[in-house]
């Protein structure tokens, strides 16, 4: 009764009820006074009860919402009944559901940012600290020589780090979907080469060979993007062969993906990290003493963005094998 609109009814009811059982006791007697009178008691007993029904019903809904709003546990609400009302039952677990679901995501972001700040924290404190000493050498180092060597650390330093720091905003706008990675034909043999030329002196430097068997076909991506990603996989090779060792690009055409193969006779990978080896900040056993961890993040990030998917086998001692597949239409 404390249902402003459910005691309005009632109160009109009972007038309406009252007036014609009065009306037949004055006009036609007591049968037909009783008559209407019960009728009307029995229906506002019904709607009494059914109404009432419907309120508690409502209610525990309201407590349920409540308890979806404090982030408290809730139960199963499902309702296989027909009717509005439990149609709007369906509704709002639906709805519960996945507020409950982006609330789990959005947790789990916040611990991935945690994570992700700590091992940023942790990769620039080696380069920082390593520039504060070399400052104060450098302030009271006299010798010409020694000075130039603490310079050339300090700048080898910063170039890591400005590499880290541009890294890790690109990875960011990846995550974010704030980077609209465009499509565009390329041919194979102009994208590769753009991918190997900064790697050349390196090649000669290191006494490493390159070979390809690029055929005559063209891929759908990102130029400036894919790039990157194909460049942060030549450089992981070239960073694991000892000199005389073999670089080796491969393309495929078929008529539901693009392949890029890339092939190195390396150190290889160890069994154990093949699972990681795309994870950002991991470090294989076999990684370099400056190796971050997060090249191959990045390109992985790349590739996925562009409907694609990587995948790499690897054999400690003889070498590792990327597989890029970029496919025609989205999967």
């Amino acid at each position: 009764m404390r249902n402003q609109d459910f005691r309005r009814i009632m109160i009109i009811g009972s007038a309406v009820t009252i007036l014609m059982a009065f009306g037949g006791f004055i006009f036609a007697g007591i049968t037909a006074g009783i008559l209407p009178l019960i009728t009307g008691a029995v229906l506002l007993a019904v709607f009494f009860y059914y109404t009432k029904k419907r309120y508690s019903r409502i209610e525990e809904l309201n407590d349920y919402l409540v308890k979806v709003l404090s982030g408290s546990d809730t139960p199963d609400i499902l309702n296989q009944e027909e009717g509005e009302l439990s149609i709007l039952v369906n509704n709002i677990y639906k709805a519960s559901s996945t507020l409950k679901a982006q609330n789990e995501i959005l947790s789990d972001d916040k611990k991935q940012l945690a994570s992700a700040i700590a091992d940023i924290s942790h990769q620039l404190k080696t380069p920082l600290t390593s520039m504060m000493v070399m400052n104060d050498l450098l302030a009271v180092e006299d010798d010409p020589e020694k000075r130039r060597e603490f310079l050339q650390t300090q700048s080898a330093q910063l170039s890591r780090m400005n590499w880290l720091i541009q890294t890790l905003l690109k990875l960011s706008k990846l995550d974010a979907g704030t980077i609209e990675l465009k499509r565009e034909q390329l041919s194979a043999k102009e994208l590769l080469a753009e991918v190997i030329k900064p790697f050349e002196i390196q090649f000669e430097l290191r006494g490493v060979s390159y070979k390809q068997a690029v055929t005559d076909m063209s891929f759908v991506c990102d130029k400036n993007w894919t790039v990157e990603a194909l460049q942060n996989i030549v450089k992981n090779c070239i960073e694991h062969m000892d000199e005389g060792g073999e670089l080796e690009i491969t393309t495929l055409d078929t008529t539901l993906f693009s392949q890029i193969t890339i092939k190195d006779t390396g150190c290889g990978i160890a069994a154990e990290d093949i699972p990681h080896i795309f994870e950002r900040f991991y470090k294989g056993k076999n990684a370099g003493k400056d190796s971050v961890g997060i090249g191959l993040a990045l390109t992985k990030a790349i590739i996925e963005d562009q409907h694609g998917e990587i995948s790499v086998t690897s054999k400690e001692g003889v070498g590792s094998t990327f597989v890029i597949k970029l496919y025609k239409t989205i999967v």
